[in-house]
């Protein structure tokens, strides 16, 4: 079975030109690496000196993405920089066990324009053509937009997959784009870039992918955990009054400083070069902001995270996001979808993070633990 995928027949994909690095920073050492991650939020002039903001300083970066949950502290950000930053940190570090995990493996992220469906299939269906090629994923969704990041290595897979589906790279778009509406999508151009065969045969179907991520989380015993204390709002930085540019910049700043300084129990942050500043945060923390002015969202809608700690897995394990979509958008055999779930989704170095309403955080639950009696 394909899912024939109304939001992959209308997005845009534009694949980023950067290398970027996941890392990873135990709880405990956060604030070893606390001066580092400021650094992030209050970037320097090549000479040293503060950064004067005459344009956002959110848009200074390709991606970076900073999270801190009640698991772990991780990153997604250039190369580069994680090397600048963190590796130095690392070495100035008396006890190696304290240091900060970069991958050695450089990872490239795709930004996803569309519209239509609700959450739940949004992800389903951008996810499952990935993890039916047997392409590991990390998955975020932001204020604004999906972000898919996968391996460098990968990006020839992700290219013929997304081919094979119809895409094509428009120049004046910058992006792939799916002409179907005006083209035969059957025939499909080589890619520039080499394939890569996947270690072990993926599944074929996203029923049989739901039965394997489920299987595999139990035999690792991952379950879902919610933090009772924890409820999360999502918003942006506000940027619709050219008026206010600075004030809503230096607001934003000064707001992501405080929550940083107090180590928060559960942040992220992601920022591109095209849009304003996206955040998930604590409701709590939404005192160090001045809302009404300063960010952009209602704070008074609140979701709650749903955490599975995939230490045990491997990085390059496959089809869990979409294996977790799929259970809680209600995806059937028969391809109907029933009972669905709104839900986003947050992927950091070690976790995975299911975003949910609090109406549904039962249902949720229940979704996600259906499996539990299964062996296979």
């Amino acid at each position: 079975m394909e899912l024939q995928s109304s939001i992959l027949m209308s997005a845009k994909i534009h694949i980023v030109d950067a290398q970027l690095s996941l890392i990873h920073i135990p709880l405990e050492h956060y604030q070893t690496y606390l001066q580092a991650l400021l650094r992030l939020i209050l970037p320097l002039k090549p000479d040293g000196e503060d950064l004067e903001i005459s344009s956002s300083w959110t848009n200074r970066y390709p991606f970076l993405n900073i999270s801190v949950t009640p698991t772990e502290c991780s990153l997604v950000c250039p190369k580069s920089l994680g090397k600048e930053l963190f590796g130095q940190a690392s070495a100035n570090t008396a006890n190696r066990t304290h240091a900060a995990i970069i991958s050695s493996e450089d990872y490239v992220v795709m930004s996803v324009e569309g519209e239509g469906l609700e959450a739940g299939k949004r992800v389903l269906e951008l996810t499952s053509p990935l993890a039916l090629a047997g392409i590991s994923i990390f998955f975020i969704t932001t204020y604004f937009s999906d972000y898919v990041i996968v391996p460098a290595k990968s990006r020839g897979q992700v290219i013929r997959a997304l081919e094979d589906r119809g895409f094509r790279f428009e120049k004046s778009a910058e992006a792939y784009v799916n002409p179907a509406a005006r083209h035969d999508r059957n025939k499909s151009s080589t890619s520039s870039f080499g394939t890569l065969s996947p270690s072990t045969p993926p599944p074929t179907t996203v029923d049989e992918l739901q039965v394997r991520t489920f299987a595999l989380l139990k035999r690792r015993e991952i379950v879902p955990k919610v933090d009772a204390d924890i409820r999360l709002v999502q918003c942006a930085g506000r940027r619709d009054n050219p008026n206010n540019f600075l004030a809503d910049e230096m607001g934003l700043q000064n707001g992501l400083t405080k929550c940083l300084i107090n180590q928060p129990r559960f942040l992220s942050l992601t920022l591109t070069e095209d849009e304003p500043a996206s955040l998930l945060l604590d409701k709590r923390l939404a005192t160090h902001f001045d809302a009404n002015h300063v960010l952009l969202g209602n704070t008074e809608e609140f979701l709650v995270p749903i955490m599975l700690d995939l230490e045990p897995l491997p990085l390059e394990a496959t089809g869990i996001v979409c294996g977790l979509a799929g259970k809680l958008a209600g995806h059937k055999p028969d391809d109907n979808f029933q009972t669905a779930i709104e839900m986003s989704y947050l992927s950091t170095a070690r976790t995975g993070t299911v975003i949910v309403e609090e109406k549904d955080l039962q249902h949720a639950m229940e979704a996600l633990r259906v499996e539990e009696g299964d062996t296979d």
